[in-house]
């Protein structure tokens, strides 16, 4: 589909609307590209992405665009970097409702679905998550039909009276990139699965550690999986036998998740597949849903973490590059799990620079009181029921041997 086939929106959108789509793989493209194509027939649109797969977006079209976003992954660094970016530091469970309360978030969803089904509905496909809530509350909703979208059960589908644009696309769904697994990530993958035992429920998100991880995880039993986003992974761990989520306490037989993010081989897995739930944020990040499942471990990662277990997902260098993300739901629930386990999982080390510090360099995204254990690959620091100078010394017994006498010092001076 080229420009001068791609759909009119003039007559959808209105000046100064909030646009909302799904996000990664969800990305519906010949939407986006058409939005972004056509962007001077307004004045001021206020566009909101989530993780990005694609480079729909770029600096020069905040000429016409607010951009905002929750995350500073992917493509969304180059926009936070030019200045053009507006960050929402929200928990995940507390979007989209916290950002407009009693207001639709979005005035204009844009979404990518499977072809409709034998009673005319149409899947969401590849996310639920921050759609389920602003789908509902939308003033215009507009749906490109793809047949390489998979079919999933989710939350919500749609019918055609649900939809006021219909449009049909062709272009195979974003991947996201394979997890580049280092050597480091893998001795940290191995400490992290030691701690997993038969009948666990996991969250974890996206990465070489986290990839490495489900894969050591081959030989246990009844695993559940209830996480914000599933990658590859989950695909080898159904194989196995390790995945069966008997023992979820909630959702038996199903795993949960609200975003789909890999290769077409989790997009084939996914299709049609009664095993996999597709949910809104509410669900997937909600406090009282992951306080219900056993023996919930909780896997994170971070891009520093300081000597009393406060963590820095967010920023570095003075860059946004992460999230606020799920990861205080996730942390903070699994310590009231029966049997759960919070997890932050780093390397040491990033270059020359230790990520085990007397003093964190960007914002508390996860405070201390939600800290539990700390996972690098010089050992396992379980920070749960200490006072701070017992967990100083467990912090500096996991971080590089050759940042242990200087971030001593730093903190007796501190």
């Amino acid at each position: 589909m080229d420009a001068h086939t791609l759909p009119d929106l003039s007559a959808y959108i209105r000046d100064g609307d909030t646009v909302l789509w799904g996000q990664a793989a969800a990305e519906p493209l010949t939407l986006t590209r058409a939005l972004v194509a056509q962007r001077r027939s307004w004045r001021r649109l206020n566009v909101f992405q989530g993780i990005p797969l694609s480079d729909t977006l770029k600096p020069e079209h905040a000429d016409h665009f607010h951009l905002m976003s929750y995350c500073g992954a992917g493509s969304n660094r180059q926009l936070a970097r030019a200045g053009v970016l507006d960050i929402l530091p929200c928990a995940y469970s507390s979007l989209p409702d916290a950002l407009s309360p009693g207001r639709p978030f979005a005035d204009v969803v844009m979404v990518q679905v499977s072809p409709a089904d034998a009673e005319g509905r149409y899947s969401l496909g590849l996310a639920n998550d921050l759609l389920i809530a602003s789908l509902p509350h939308a003033r215009v909703v507009i749906a490109e039909v793809n047949p390489l979208v998979p079919r999933t059960f989710g939350a919500l589908t749609l019918g055609a009276s649900d939809v006021d644009l219909m449009v049909h696309g062709s272009l195979p769904p974003l991947e996201g990139a394979s997890a580049k697994t280092s050597p480091v990530d893998r001795l940290v993958a191995q400490r992290v699965a030691d701690l997993i035992q038969d009948g666990s429920t996991l969250q974890f998100g996206l990465g070489g550690v986290a990839e490495a991880t489900l894969a050591l995880l081959h030989d246990r039993r009844n695993l559940g999986v209830h996480s914000g986003i599933v990658g590859d992974g989950i695909v080898g761990l159904a194989e196995s036998g390790a995945l069966n989520n008997a023992m979820k306490g909630r959702d038996t037989g199903v795993s949960i998740t609200g975003l789909l993010i890999g290769t077409r081989r989790l997009y084939d897995h996914a299709h049609c597949n009664a095993a996999i739930g597709m949910r809104g944020n509410a669900y997937t990040h909600g406090p009282e849903v992951l306080r219900s499942l056993n023996q919930f471990v909780a896997i994170n990662s971070a891009i520093e973490v300081d000597l009393t277990g406060q963590v820095n997902a967010e920023t570095a260098n003075g860059e946004y590059m992460g999230a606020v993300g799920g990861a205080p739901d996730f942390l903070r629930a699994a310590h009231f799990s029966r049997g759960g386990i919070p997890i932050v999982a780093l390397s040491s080390m990033a270059g020359q620079r230790s990520r085990i510090v007397s003093r964190l360099a960007g914002p508390v995204t996860t405070p201390r009181c939600d800290a539990g254990i700390f996972v690098t690959e010089y050992g396992v620091a379980d920070l749960r029921g200490l006072s701070i100078a017992r967990r100083k010394q467990r912090m500096l017994d996991i971080a590089h041997p050759s940042q242990r006498e200087m971030l001593e010092r730093e903190s007796a001076a501190t």
